[in-house]
């Protein structure tokens, strides 16, 4: 394992599970409050989600941190 692969802490984990414990830690109504976008906000589902934030990296970025920022609470 490279070196920059050890100190990343998103190595291995895929969008899908980000936004399925993103879902299942804040549910979607706060989800849409902490990141503004409308696949959060209005007739949210995961499917929809990972299109979106996969074609939006500036989206993708605020989950990223979101989801780093919950674990190293939760941790």
């Amino acid at each position: 394992m490279s070196e920059q692969q050890a100190n990343d802490p998103l190595h291995g984990v895929t969008l899908e599970q980000m936004v399925t414990l993103l879902v299942a830690h804040y549910g979607w109504d706060a989800l849409g409050k902490c990141i503004d976008i409308r696949c959060f906000i209005l007739d949210p589902s995961i499917k929809s989600s990972l299109k979106f934030l996969r074609k939006t990296p500036w989206a993708r970025k605020k989950v990223e941190k979101l989801y780093l920022s919950m674990k190293k609470n939760a941790g």
